[in-house]
């Protein structure tokens, strides 16, 4: 029991940085991570009808401003690749989550609060 219970303190790191670029490792999509949780958060249901792929909830899970769209995505690490194209993300909410870019990364804009 003292193994599992170890196991499930572990310290999860998380391979993306908010701001990074990503490609979906399935639908082929780029987009630019917006922040990131060390285990899944949402919902069962949230988990059952969008995760078609059923990855594992025990990993890092990133919210993901998506190109060419208006739509803000929930991912598993399992399916994101680096993109190093340094190509700009086009989405509404890119300015207003970022300040800028500085070698192929998005910088933070500072909080209002």
């Amino acid at each position: 029991m003292a193994n599992s219970a170890a196991e499930s303190q572990k310290m999860v790191t998380a391979k993306f940085a908010i701001g990074q670029l990503i490609t979906h490792s399935l639908y082929g999509y780029r987009g630019v991570i917006i922040d990131a949780d060390p285990t899944f958060s949402l919902s069962d249901d949230w988990y059952q009808r969008m995760a078609t792929s059923q990855p594992s909830k025990q990993q890092p899970w990133y919210h993901v401003l998506v190109n060419n769209s208006s739509i803000q995505t929930y991912v598993s690490e399992s399916n994101l690749d680096p993109d190093f194209t340094e190509q700009a993300i086009q989405h509404p909410m890119v300015d207003l989550v970022f300040c800028g870019r500085s070698q192929g990364q998005y910088l933070l804009a500072d909080k209002i609060n």
